[in-house]
């Protein structure tokens, strides 16, 4: 479940903590990306989605017609970046969407939905990594009306459902500092169509697991009290969401996609430049943003294992 060293997207740009809206254009405008643990993450996807559907799939009834512009642009995204894997055909009414990875065809009539099983974004999110959450633009404000989250970072669907762009992220500590938040919201809403933002957001999780709902809280926030400086290197995990803004060119839209990527400690110290400014980024956090990342639990441990490779540090950082 753990990415590469050599692929892992590594978000730091400074060495301190702060509030950044570090988005980039893309071009060309993709919104989703296929790498190497591809099956291993469509399994753990799907099984998910037996198994708790309700959890990891919301929408409302008016996001039907944003939903069905999401499948298109995903089934295109795939065949048109990635030919070898997968096509996309028309035969008069009919769509054809063939997986080669996945050895799955799926045939539809385009806006019927009689002709599918699952609601369009819940059938597009089964053949990609990305967590898919539409923003439904209206009203001057951004709503959360549908998604499919399977790998979420301690944030419930069921609850946010519904819920406008600023009152979803309320919780974070020093959101509204310098009108962070406003600023985020006037930049979303100045997406034009067809246009596609990436952003890189991270976090810590103890263990390689992607799926941290709200939900299951009690089966994996007590592993944070389970971290040691000697255990620290395999339990720690940089988690990294790449996370892409797409406006929907017809229904004006946004389609927010998360593809989220593990490293464990002990592959970044092979990494010296990223580890220290990972390590810089960790000692000069708030207390507040610590407390609410849950880092406070093992911060001490993890720094002292990091200082294994970083003899000094800590006494440089008090020198500064």
């Amino acid at each position: 479940m753990s990415s590469s060293i050599h692929e892992f997207p590594f978000p730091f740009e400074e060495n301190e903590y702060r509030y950044k809206n570090n988005s980039v254009l893309l071009d060309p405008p993709r919104s989703i990306t296929v790498d190497d643990r591809y099956e291993e993450e469509l399994d753990l996807k799907r099984r998910l989605l037996v198994n708790h559907h309700d959890r990891c799939y919301q929408s409302l009834s008016h996001s039907l017609e944003a939903q069905w512009e999401v499948l298109r642009l995903i089934f295109y995204e795939l065949a048109q970046y990635n030919p070898e894997d997968f096509q996309l055909k028309r035969h008069g009414n009919e769509w054809i969407f063939q997986n080669h990875r996945l050895q799955e065809e799926e045939r539809f009539i385009f806006r019927d939905t009689g002709s599918i099983e699952l609601e369009p974004l819940d059938l597009a999110g089964r053949h990609v990594q990305e967590d898919l959450i539409l923003m439904g633009d209206r009203h001057g404000d951004l709503f959360l009306d549908a998604g499919q989250l399977c790998f979420p970072s301690n944030w419930s669907l069921v609850f946010t459902l519904g819920m406008d762009f600023k009152s979803i992220h309320d919780p974070v500590p020093g959101i509204q500092q310098h009108h962070f938040i406003n600023k985020v919201h006037r930049f979303i809403k100045r997406i034009q169509p067809g246009q596609s933002w990436e952003r890189k957001n991270w976090s810590i999780t103890i263990g390689p697991k992607l799926d941290t709902h709200l939900e299951t809280y009690a089966e994996w926030g007590k592993l944070r009290d389970q971290v040691t400086e000697d255990n620290a290197g395999d339990k720690v995990h940089l988690r990294v969401e790449v996370q892409r803004l797409y406006r929907l060119p017809v229904n004006n839209d946004v389609l927010f996609t998360i593809h989220t990527y593990l490293l464990p400690l002990v592959k970044l110290v092979t990494h010296p430049a990223w580890l220290r400014q990972f390590y810089q980024n960790i000692i000069s956090l708030d207390q507040d943003i610590a407390d609410y990342k849950g880092i406070s639990h093992y911060q001490e441990a993890m720094l002292a294992y990091m200082e294994r490779w970083l003899p000094g540090e800590r006494n440089s950082q008090h020198d500064r």
